[in-house]
């Protein structure tokens, strides 16, 4: 039998108000969900594997939030609210999904109400497979003083969405993973791997994708490897994703040489203004995933 644990030992459950963890959305929030271990917290709610592929990246006239791709290369856009839902942001999706073929759209707000959450279940039930409407609110907790973690609601879904996930979940397993995932899986597992006993950085559990994560410590701003395998590229970067990316680009800009010096080699120092962000990045060609 286990131990008998006594009521006194248990911690006190309370509810954390989202802007004291986060004072804004752009700034704040969506740089922390856009990192690979908050992303994969969004997608193991939804059933899906979100790979970010930019923030803020513009659709027509408005800027997603945040753009990413699942396993099966389809769009996904996710619009984020702390706060109740509205209609400017209903607006919104609807302009995200008519410019699109086919996409996948997540709405997060801290709270739906009946009008908006009624909205996503009809526009589930007049479009065809092509497009999905997720609703999700979201909330934070913690137990006595530890930190606030994040738990997502679904209040919206495709019809029968849990359903399908099922079946994704068992033809996925079911089936062979391709060669290039597999070299890619095996790739980031040696890396993994070597790094274990490295004094400060660590990856992200090993996925099968053509890149990694290796956090920093620092919102809005990530070391990232990457590997193609079509064009035999190896890289590294440091991606810096927020409204004060271009600051911090020029900053560091500024001691490029010591930088380069102390590194041994010249990274391509890449500003993205149409992108708000900037890449300071070093690959190597002639280095297939085989070797």
């Amino acid at each position: 039998m286990g131990a008998f644990v006594s009521q006194g030992s248990l911690g006190s459950l309370s509810r954390v108000s989202l802007r004291d963890i986060w004072q804004t959305e752009d700034r704040h929030f969506t740089p922390w969900l856009a990192q690979e271990e908050n992303i994969a917290i969004l997608g193991e709610a939804l059933g899906l594997e979100l790979e970010v592929e930019a923030q803020e990246r513009s659709v027509g006239p408005f800027r997603a939030d945040i753009l990413c791709k699942d396993l099966d290369n389809n769009w996904i856009l996710i619009e984020n609210q702390l706060e109740r839902t509205d209609h400017t942001h209903l607006g919104q999706l609807m302009t995200y999904a008519s410019g699109l073929k086919a996409v996948t759209i997540v709405w997060i707000a801290e709270r739906f109400t009946e009008e908006h959450r009624a909205a996503l279940d009809w526009l589930n039930q007049i479009t065809d497979d092509s497009f999905r409407f997720f609703g999700l609110e979201i909330e934070l907790w913690r137990i006595g003083d530890s930190a606030a973690a994040p738990k997502f609601n679904i209040v919206a879904q495709p019809n029968q969405w849990s359903k399908t996930v099922g079946q994704a979940s068992r033809r996925i397993q079911s089936e062979a993973v391709t060669e290039t995932k597999q070299l890619q899986l095996a790739f980031w597992e040696k890396l993994h791997t070597r790094l274990e006993s490295h004094q400060v950085l660590r990856t992200q559990k090993p996925r099968p994708q053509h890149w990694a994560s290796l956090p920093i410590g620092r919102s809005g701003i990530m070391l990232m490897a990457s590997i193609d395998s079509r064009k035999e590229l190896v890289g590294v970067e440091l991606y810096l994703a927020d409204d004060d990316a271009t600051a911090f680009f020029h900053l560091l800009k500024a001691d490029q040489r010591a930088i380069e010096q102390e590194l041994g080699f010249s990274p391509e120092w890449l500003l993205l203004p149409e992108r708000r962000a900037c890449r300071i990045i070093q690959q190597r060609s002639g280095a297939p995933l085989e070797d």
